[in-house]
């Protein structure tokens, strides 16, 4: 008995000593898998700087705590109202004598050094409209800005201080950002000089804007972290921030960076000319839905919907028609609608190029010649339809049609297309209304009431429908399913 209980004992020390190796060992190995931010934010720390911008005002009486042009609501109004200077008007301090102009803040912003002798990246929502952009280094030295250039397409500004020998980031490589990467932001949140917030890439490619395919994150981004610095693990900037999903005005998880190639093309041209120079072919676009893609006989959900071009335009004069569904340009696949104004954007205006598109049923390859994107131009409305002459009801699908005289085909030769006149069932559900234009049906192009009608009653009656429609100023495929 005597000679047992020593072994029990040495059991129970070499099981106790066993586990607490192997939980300092677990502990041990998850705290080395954990990132450490500290290097990186002292290396590129002191390359983000605060962005302020006032405007001039005139002077008025003082309104209390309420600013002159900020809401309660407004995420700057507490800052402002807590931080204003004490001679600054409408926050409760008495107007500042001397007449005239005065200044009064406008936002705060971020944004990094990207050259040693003085230019900046922020965003073109931190500076617009500004009259006076105030840049602070993370040493307090202040300088006032001047504004090379700003594109608000893509919301980038370049801007120039008299400084040399700053500290700058480099550049990484967004192509190469892996979703669940680690990321840092740096900036102002809420006027706070170089605060730190980290987390991962939540997704590629967002798309929020024409131009720009964006970086989702679910680091803390709040008003004030505009324009500063998205960086990887090797302290390169890979995003500028620049949006954040909200409810509140705040942070709720979800912030989106501009990727730091896209802004570096749109840099250099605001370094080299003021200005961005894009193209353009003159066509409106959607997106092709999967309902549409399987009546159509496409592969995939893919490609560009032509909904309607411009006339004389580049596109026009190549040949493109609407409904048309654009899937490669200049050699380049159109997997998102989106990728499209992107493609056409980059090319410089000018060049021949070819783009390949699919139109009932065939894959056919035109020329085209990029012109240069101005200003933005307004579609004129198509002329509504003359009262239905004819009617002829399509009952399966809920469908009243009627002949037109309005559309006419493709060198003149017939009408083409029939005027909805009622649409109930299966056609209304899918949004079918009454004076839209049926252009064709699947691949079909409609030149007539009967042709229309015989043609829906061979359709399979157990598979959706694609109607290529026009309605007002542009065309749409309307996906029926019975």
């Amino acid at each position: 008995m005597h000679s047992f209980m020593p072994l029990r004992l040495r059991a129970r020390l070499f099981f106790a000593l066993a586990t607490t190796f192997l939980l300092a060992s677990l502990t041990a190995t998850a705290e080395a898998r954990l990132p450490d931010f500290t290097e990186l934010v002292e290396k590129a720390g002191p390359a983000v700087v605060n962005i302020r911008t006032v405007e001039k005002a005139k002077p008025g009486p003082a309104r209390g705590q309420q600013g002159p042009q900020l809401d309660e609501n407004d995420p700057f109004y507490e800052f402002f109202r807590r931080f204003a200077p004490p001679g600054q008007p409408g926050f409760g301090g008495p107007p500042q004598p001397g007449g005239g102009e005065q200044q009064r803040p406008r936002g705060v912003g971020s944004g990094f050094v990207v050259s040693a002798d003085g230019f900046l990246l922020s965003n073109h929502h931190v500076i617009d409209g500004a009259d006076e952009i105030i840049v602070t280094l993370t040493d307090k030295r202040e300088f006032k800005a001047k504004l090379v250039g700003s594109d608000r397409r893509t919301d980038i500004a370049l801007l120039k201080i008299d400084a040399t020998a700053l500290p700058t980031l480099k550049f990484g490589q967004p192509d190469k950002l892996k979703v669940g990467e680690w990321v840092v932001a740096i900036g102002s949140p809420f006027g706070l000089e170089n605060t730190v917030t980290a987390g991962i890439v939540s997704a590629k490619g967002r798309d929020t804007g024409d131009y720009l395919p964006f970086i989702q994150t679910d680091v803390a981004v709040n008003p004030g972290n505009s324009g500063g610095p998205l960086l990887n693990m090797n302290g390169e900037v890979i995003g500028i921030n620049s949006q954040i999903y909200s409810r509140t005005g705040g942070f709720m998880g979800i912030s989106f960076a501009i990727p730091i190639d896209e802004a570096q093309r749109v840099a250099d041209q605001l370094k080299a000319t003021g200005r961005v120079v894009r193209g353009r072919i003159g066509v409106a676009i959607d997106e092709v839905s999967r309902d549409v893609a399987e009546a159509l006989g496409l592969k995939a959900a893919e490609g560009a919907l032509v909904r309607s071009v411009e006339a004389g335009g580049p596109a026009a004069q190549a040949g493109v028609e609407p409904g048309d569904i654009i899937t490669i340009f200049a050699g380049r696949k159109v997997g998102k609608f989106s990728d499209l104004p992107r493609l056409v954007g980059n090319t410089k205006p000018g060049t021949q190029t070819t783009l390949e598109l699919w139109r009932r049923g065939q894959t056919k390859t035109l020329n085209v010649s990029v012109a240069e994107l101005a200003a933005e131009r307004p579609v004129a409305a198509a002329p509504g339809p003359a009262k239905p002459p004819e009617e002829r009801a399509v009952n399966w699908l809920g469908l009243s049609v009627s002949g037109q005289d309005g559309e006419k085909g493709k060198k003149g030769k017939g009408s083409v297309g029939v005027t909805v006149a009622a649409a109930k069932g299966p056609a209304e559900r899918a949004g079918l209304r009454q004076g839209d234009i049926i252009l064709s049906v699947n691949n079909t192009q409609i030149a007539s009431v009967q042709q229309f009608a015989q043609l829906v009653e061979r359709l399979d009656r157990k598979k959706v429908v694609a109607f290529l429609v026009r309605r007002d100023e542009g065309v749409l495929f309307v996906p029926v399913r019975p």
